[in-house]
């Protein structure tokens, strides 16, 4: 889940050296429940339920945030063509085998969804993206990738906006694919093999 930045820091708000490690991990509020989106604290910034913690990622920053609005814009245009799937973005919170995250975007079966409610999602999605932010290393992106194969996610995109490349990771290995080259088919997921520079147009335009 995530929140946006407040206007004013909080009276909670403490500074940390630049040199910590994230994501931290938080004390849980009282009557904190990580089913119930309800429950969770309100601070700006990422958080997940991971293995009995709660970790907290601090906002993105633009490069982030552009390159998530473009995979959002990728899935959204493909799926006008294929109504018979779900997209979820902006931290699209799930919770499986005990514990609740977000992935930047994903998507599901649109029977699988069921009705539309406040919960987190209950099923895992085929699909599941993580874009590297900031305070996240390529290892931290891996063990994520892990985390929703476990889970029964089918396949795993893992882009990297400072070189601009993606890893599609599937529970047969991974795949490294550069701007000038395709993603490959999925079969749960017709049609969809977009162009590896797609993820890219607003930060490919930084200078």
């Amino acid at each position: 889940m995530i929140r946006p930045a407040p206007s004013e820091p909080g009276e909670e708000t403490i500074s940390v050296p630049g040199s910590v490690r994230f994501p931290v991990e938080l004390t849980p509020p009282e009557g904190f429940d990580p089913a119930r989106p309800e429950t969770w604290p309100d601070i700006a910034g990422g958080l997940e339920w991971v293995a009995g913690r709660l970790l907290y990622m601090p906002p993105s920053g633009f490069r982030h945030q552009g390159t998530v609005t473009d995979v959002v814009a990728i899935l959204a245009s493909w799926r006008r063509s294929h109504p018979e799937f779900f997209v979820g973005a902006g931290e699209a919170g799930m919770r499986l085998h005990g514990d609740t995250r977000g992935a930047d975007a994903a998507v599901w079966r649109r029977s699988d969804v069921g009705p539309l409610t406040p919960s987190f999602m209950s099923i895992a999605p085929i699909l599941a993206v993580e874009v590297q932010g900031r305070y996240e290393s390529s290892r931290a992106l891996a063990d994520k990738a892990r985390w929703y194969l476990e889970r029964g996610v089918s396949v795993v995109w893992l882009v990297y906006p400072a070189t601009q490349h993606v890893v599609v990771v599937k529970p047969i290995g991974e795949s490294r694919y550069e701007v000038g080259t395709r993603l490959p088919a999925c079969p749960e997921l017709p049609d969809l093999t977009p162009e590896v520079s797609e993820f890219f147009s607003q930060v490919s335009q930084e200078t």
